[in-house]
């Protein structure tokens, strides 16, 4: 069997193979090219990183806490006698003034028993009236007709004795003078007690006033429980609890409502023990409430408990509002900031850029020209995301945000400036450009 015969290429073969592979290099030389474009300044520079700036400025350090709108005191309200209420004319919310009726009961049965007590007044003025104007008279009347037959009998009795000694009448005759003259004294000394009774200072007048008196206590004793009824507000202020309703039997001892006094208003906030040191009575704290966060109005630290809360590690601390705003309302949510200390052109760096904040020596990898170089700093106060360092950093300064894990100390970036229009925490705690 024969084999083919090999044909020789021909020239323009040759140049197609020629061109194939020098086109081939070009490619490749190309690819090269690029990939190094790509990749070459990151491996020969370093990766872009967005860095942190240290900045210098004012400084105010704040212990942040939450709690609640609280007056010093709040007054609750219930009956003092068992009732049926009548009339309810005010509504949980509403705004009182001093004496304005809360709750009213039925009260026939006590406005008649406070009906009668004042008529048994009436009588006993009306007795010791009649003292004055007919007894005490009467008995003067009785005392004079007394003493004249007193004297009439006293003159009778001395013809009488003359008589007898003339032997014109009888021993007889003598004695019943004697004894009407007796009997005629007997009725003087009567009248002139009776008369004595019947003023003010005898024992008539005293039994009389002593009657009035006791008339006049049970009437006002009928008259407090007639009040009882009615339950008025002690002080001005705004009503917070309701629990009763019109037609509801009630009890003395049971809380009907809470009435918050009006005037002096506090905020009441749990602070983290570990805060307690930094805490002093008269500093200045900045609030607002949840429902108002725009709205800022000053408070001042007025009160720290001397006992710790065990099961929360807080301590509750109470600030005094002397302007409320007034949206403001009892138990609201606030949150404080109470400023514990204040610096003058602190040097500031974030605390997302310090590496063992808490730790003997923390640091920060500080951009040394086009490497990042770990560097100790000392820090003084902290507050909103912001540290003040004392040593190892100047203003301007550019630190590795502490989350940035894929480089190290040593490492060669390109710094990148935060974009145009972001925002950073300022000292105080607001958002700044």
């Amino acid at each position: 069997m024969t084999s083919p015969a090999t044909v020789p290429p021909t020239r323009g073969s040759r140049l197609q193979t020629f061109a194939a592979h020098h086109w081939g290099k070009a490619l490749a030389v190309l690819l090269v090219l690029a990939l190094a474009a790509l990749f070459g300044p990151r491996w020969l520079l370093g990766p872009q990183i967005l860095m942190e700036s240290v900045a210098q400025r004012d400084f105010v350090q704040t212990v942040v806490a939450s709690g609640r709108v609280e007056t010093p005191n709040r007054i609750e309200l219930g009956v003092q006698i068992a009732g049926t209420v009548l009339r309810i004319p005010v509504l949980e919310g509403q705004t009182v003034a001093r004496g304005d009726t809360l709750i009213e009961l039925e009260a026939s049965e006590l406005q008649a028993v406070a009906a009668q007590a004042e008529q048994a007044v009436q009588l006993a003025r009306a007795h010791l009236r009649q003292l004055d104007e007919v007894q005490a008279p009467g008995a003067e009347q009785s005392l004079r007709e007394a003493q004249a037959n007193a004297e009439a009998a006293g003159r009778a009795l001395a013809r009488n004795k003359q008589l007898m000694a003339k032997g014109f009448i009888g021993q007889a005759a003598l004695d019943e003078t004697q004894r009407t003259e007796r009997v005629a004294q007997s009725k003087v000394n009567i009248a002139r007690q009776q008369l004595a009774s019947a003023r003010p200072s005898g024992s008539d007048g005293a039994v009389a006033l002593a009657t009035l008196a006791l008339a006049e206590a049970a009437a006002a004793a009928a008259q407090a429980r007639l009040r009882y009824a009615r339950i008025s507000a002690p002080v001005a202020g705004t009503l917070i609890t309701r629990s009763v309703e019109p037609g509801a039997a009630v009890q003395p001892g049971k809380v009907l409502m809470v009435l918050s006094p009006a005037g002096s208003t506090q905020l009441v906030v749990q602070i983290d023990e570990r805060n307690l040191r930094l805490l002093s009575l008269g500093q200045a704290a900045l609030a607002s409430a949840d429902a108002y966060p725009d709205a800022r109005f000053t408070a001042e630290l007025a009160y720290i408990n001397p006992g710790i809360d065990a099961t929360r590690g807080a301590v509750e601390v109470k600030l005094r509002v002397s302007a409320p705003p007034e949206y403001l309302k009892q138990d609201m949510t606030v949150s404080v900031d109470i400023e514990i200390a204040r610096r003058q052109q602190a040097v500031l760096v974030p605390v997302s850029a310090l590496h063992d904040a808490d730790a003997a020596q923390p640091w920060v990898l500080k951009l040394d020209g086009r490497h990042l170089r770990r560097q100790v700093v000392q820090l003084g106060l902290r507050s909103n995301g912001l540290a003040e360092v004392l040593q190892g950093l100047q203003a301007g300064d550019r630190v590795l945000p502490e989350s940035a894990k894929t480089v190290s100390d040593g490492a060669r970036v390109r710094a990148v400036a935060p974009p145009v229009g972001a925002t950073h925490v300022a000292a105080n705690g607001t958002e700044m450009p």
